[in-house]
């Protein structure tokens, strides 16, 4: 069988399920997934999809994204370098709000090119209040804003 690193991910949530005080019963009620299932899951013997980490993350209190990784969904790696790229665009000073998020946009649509989807949840594009499309007043083309 192919390596799945599913013997981690289990040992993990149940570590999870055991600090955060519920049975197995409760976490798999509180998830949305069978008693059985989840049971295989903590044993090693089933790869859960996304949404079913996703949910027993939700029902944890603890970051999908982490699920994810333990999981062999994401690459760690790969994925901390994306954040790492993305703060240093936002972090930049001497780009306006529309710059970074032009940026950002590019930056997504090249990693879909070459097949890395970003992933879905928090890491998505910054656009929080005072960061959205031309809000600043900045609706001139990027490229006519650097010109000096």
């Amino acid at each position: 069988m192919a390596s799945l690193n599913v013997g981690n991910l289990g040992e993990y949530l149940r570590e999870q399920r055991r600090t955060a005080q519920l049975s197995l019963r409760q976490l798999a009620d509180a998830a949305g997934v069978s008693n059985p299932y989840l049971s295989q899951i903590e044993r090693g013997l089933r790869k859960p999809s996304a949404e079913v980490l996703q949910q027993v993350a939700k029902a944890l209190r603890i970051s999908a994204e982490t699920l994810y990784v333990r999981a062999g969904i994401l690459d760690a790696e790969r994925d901390r370098d994306e954040v790492e790229t993305r703060a240093v665009i936002l972090a930049d000073p001497t780009l306006t709000e529309r710059q970074k998020q032009v940026l950002l946009q590019i930056y997504e649509s090249f990693r879909k090119e070459n097949g890395f989807e970003i992933a879905d949840g928090d890491e998505g594009t910054e656009s929080g209040p005072g960061v959205s499309d031309g809000a600043d007043g900045s609706d001139a083309d990027p490229r006519e804003q650097t010109a000096g």
